[in-house]
């Protein structure tokens, strides 16, 4: 197997276009890096440079082994790099919960640039709400949550506001007798079925006035309102992302509302080095 010093005096012969420039890239003399080469090819039993001119030029066998060494060197790097992430405490995994209360431009940056710091981690992302995302937290099967923001919060978890704000408004499909109305108020509203957010660990947190179809997720809701099965409070966001014009926003007082995002992690057992760094990216 070639080192990875021979890879390299290669792959720098063949992209800087001579062994002399290789060897002045590499801090190396000329004879080390023409032996390097030398003795590759002899491993491989294949000629990879043609040397019947002035400069030497890959052969076609050269040009399919410059592919794979590079191929192995980026493993290589890339081996090194996880290595000493792990040895540094990093996490080998980091799982975030979200809410599709809001799509945020911030949190779509700050996944770019963390595929560019870790980019051998593990990221799972979960989508949850209300008090399952704060349950997934607090179990520790999420580090990290971004949720509605509430009132208080169980005092093992630390929470702080993400800059980013959000609107959800209530909504019909175009065939229902709301959508017909105009002047709605809640007396009008508690005469058609509600289609209401209802979390998994608490379904029956708050009871509802009248009829109350429920689900655990935002889309959810959203099919079962373009079904014309009822009302629902959506983020608009989602609407304007995934309906088809079947759904109609209604004009009620106190609605839209704005909601804002906290971050979510627990005391018991914080984040990691990773998670640590993507909080930090999203409280800036």
């Amino acid at each position: 197997m070639a080192s990875q010093e021979v890879l390299q005096a290669f792959v720098q012969a063949a992209t800087q276009g001579s062994f002399s420039a290789a060897a002045r890239k590499l801090g190396r003399s000329q004879s080390t890096i023409s032996a390097a080469v030398a003795s590759l090819e002899i491993d491989l039993d294949l000629i990879l440079f043609d040397r019947s001119s002035r400069k030497p030029t890959l052969t076609p066998a050269g040009h399919v082994m410059l592919q794979r060494a590079e191929e192995i060197l980026a493993a290589t790097s890339r081996l090194e790099m996880t290595a000493s992430q792990l040895a540094q405490g990093v996490e080998p995994k980091l799982t975030v919960a979200i809410s599709d209360t809001y799509q945020s431009d911030r949190f779509e940056a700050a996944l770019s640039a963390f595929e560019q710091r870790y980019p051998d981690l593990e990221l799972e992302c979960l989508i949850a709400e209300c008090d399952d995302l704060v349950a997934l937290v607090q179990s520790g099967r999420a580090h990290v949550a971004f949720a509605e923001q509430q009132d208080s919060y169980p005092p093992d978890l630390v929470s702080s506001t993400v800059q980013e704000r959000t609107e959800i408004a209530l909504f019909v499909s175009r065939e229902h007798p709301l959508a017909k109305l105009s002047g709605i108020d809640q007396e009008v509203l508690q005469q058609h079925r509600e289609l209401r957010l209802a979390t998994i660990v608490n379904p029956y947190e708050s009871r509802a006035k009248g009829r109350v179809w429920s689900a655990p997720s935002y889309l959810m809701l959203l099919e079962m309102a373009q079904g014309g099965f009822g009302w629902a409070p959506l983020p608009r966001w989602l609407v304007g992302r995934f309906d088809t014009g079947t759904l109609q926003e209604l004009q009620v007082r106190g609605w839209p509302k704005p909601l804002f995002v906290d971050a979510l992690w627990s005391r018991l057992h914080p984040p990691g080095p990773a998670g640590s760094w993507l909080l930090s990216k999203m409280l800036e």
